[in-house]
């Protein structure tokens, strides 16, 4: 039988429509074999791993006025406009804390992607423990440029896996996963074009040269992995679930209005999808 797989794009804020049908996905019992996480989509997706329904949205709303979490007072004091030590170590370990317990006994797999600062290229790690360093591969999968210092493991120095692979359906296939769930955070039809701040990554970047290149060329790439997508599941071999329009809300936005109403939109994309999932990992 097939390993199943759930592919998980990132998009920052946007991610929390991801997480409404991860909820919707655990309170319905569905499991897959492996998960595989970008940005967003590893910080969030963690979650489904330890089966804690609820938390994304929650620890996002609980946090969204604290400047240690999220903002320009984060990025001056540390460096990261998503504050390293305190959202990636202080909040899961004592303020809404991660089931560290329940992600090492799920037999699920779990992979994150991060993008090698010095070659511009994917690394893709398993993780299957969440300790300090498990939690650091996370975060270095979430580390948008500009506003994050690379994050440094062994011989590697990362940041956004996005950059690299923004949607890895072909990794996961090439790890044995042949039927794929894959949930992107932009609406069908969606086209990415080159980033308007190219100039400030070239202004911000000059010691990552293989970065300012891979923004460069993030849309093509970006765009083929959407192309190949497509035809994947016209072969009947994934099955994507997106928003019905352009999420209203921005990567770094902390509106609790618009994260609760992402948040529900992803329910009911979960919802709606619910049984063709069902179907979809059955066969």
């Amino acid at each position: 039988m097939a390993k199943t797989g759930l592919v998980l794009e990132g998009g920052g804020m946007r991610g929390l429509f991801t997480a409404g049908i991860l909820d919707v996905l655990m309170e319905n019992n569905v499991t897959f074999d492996g998960v595989v996480g970008v940005s967003a989509g590893a910080t969030f997706g963690c979650n489904f791993i330890s089966h804690q329904i609820g938390r994304t949205l929650r620890y996002n709303m609980s946090q969204r006025k604290n400047p240690k979490y999220m903002g320009i007072r984060s990025l001056i004091k540390t460096g990261d406009y998503v504050g390293g030590e305190y959202a990636y170590h202080v909040l899961p370990t004592k303020l809404d804390v991660f089931d560290f317990e329940a992600f090492e006994k799920n037999p699920t797999e779990f992979h994150v992607v991060t993008t090698n600062v010095r070659t511009g290229e994917a690394i893709y790690h398993r993780i299957d423990k969440v300790d300090y360093t498990g939690m650091e591969w996370i975060r270095a999968s979430a580390s948008m440029p500009i506003i994050s210092r690379p994050v440094a493991i062994g011989d590697y120095e990362m940041l956004d896996g996005g950059i690299a692979d923004s949607i890895p359906l072909r990794y996961f296939e090439s790890e044995g996963f042949k039927r794929n769930i894959v949930i992107l955070t932009q609406p069908k039809g969606f086209k990415k074009k080159l980033t308007k701040l190219m100039p400030v990554f070239k202004a911000t970047m000059r010691k990552y040269p293989a970065i300012i290149e891979g923004m460069s060329k993030r849309h093509l790439m970006y765009n083929r992995e959407l192309d190949y997508i497509s035809q994947q599941q016209m072969a009947g071999k994934c099955l994507v679930i997106c928003p019905s329009d352009t999420l209203p809300i921005g990567r770094t936005s902390l509106n609790a209005k618009k994260m609760q109403h992402v948040y529900d939109m992803g329910r009911k994309a979960g919802e709606d999808n619910l049984e063709a999932i069902k179907k979809f990992i059955e066969e």
